[in-house]
């Protein structure tokens, strides 16, 4: 019997959305079938962000030379700064049938749609309201307003999006938002399985 091919997990939203705080609390459950892959960035290192856990911190010419070499499976420029998804650890992962939980933006989601097809779960998460996610986004106080305005003019582009995805969930709870990700994914899997049968 073939073993069955890993998942590809992506959750997307507007900055300040939650992506990053629900696929931290997945891992922080320690299912070892679940792996987080970590993007790689050309952006500075915020306080409190540790090069390896929150991204890898790369130089413009590292990165740019890791693009010559076909080293990403997707890459975008967002906000002045590139990121971008390794491609060595995601084939291997795939290949040992394990869950892979990716925080991208949406351009870079439906990159790997078009990649992966049946092994990828696009979901996108949507603010409650724009309002909430400003108060998010200040909250984090990460950002200066112009970086925040930025980040906010892209809201509208983002969100239209959204139907493009597998699921679309409002993170207004936690909780409720992580039972909602495990259930699709519990879904999905049930799905890829009766295709292979």
């Amino acid at each position: 019997m073939s073993k069955d091919k890993g998942l590809l997990v992506v959750l997307s939203s507007p900055s300040g959305g939650g992506k990053t705080t629900v696929i931290k609390r997945i891992m922080e459950e320690n299912n070892e079938n679940y792996v987080y892959s970590i993007s790689m960035t050309t952006r500075p290192i915020r306080d409190g962000e540790v090069h390896g856990v929150d991204y890898l911190f790369v130089s413009h010419d590292e990165f740019m030379e890791m693009i010559r070499q076909n080293l990403f499976i997707e890459y975008e420029r967002v906000h002045d700064w590139y990121y971008g998804t390794p491609r060595g650890p995601i084939d291997k992962w795939i290949d040992d049938g394990v869950t892979v939980f990716l925080d991208l933006d949406v351009l870079g989601a439906l990159r790997l749609k078009r990649q992966f097809e049946d092994n990828v779960l696009l979901i996108f998460l949507k603010p409650p309201s724009e309002k909430v996610l400003l108060q998010r986004l200040h909250r984090r106080s990460t950002e200066t307003p112009s970086q925040i305005g930025k980040r906010l003019e892209r809201v509208a582009a983002e969100m239209a999006r959204a139907a493009e995805f597998d699921v679309v969930i409002v993170n207004e709870n936690l909780q409720k938002t992580i039972g909602q990700v495990k259930k699709a994914i519990a879904d999905k899997k049930m799905a890829l399985s009766c295709m292979e049968v």
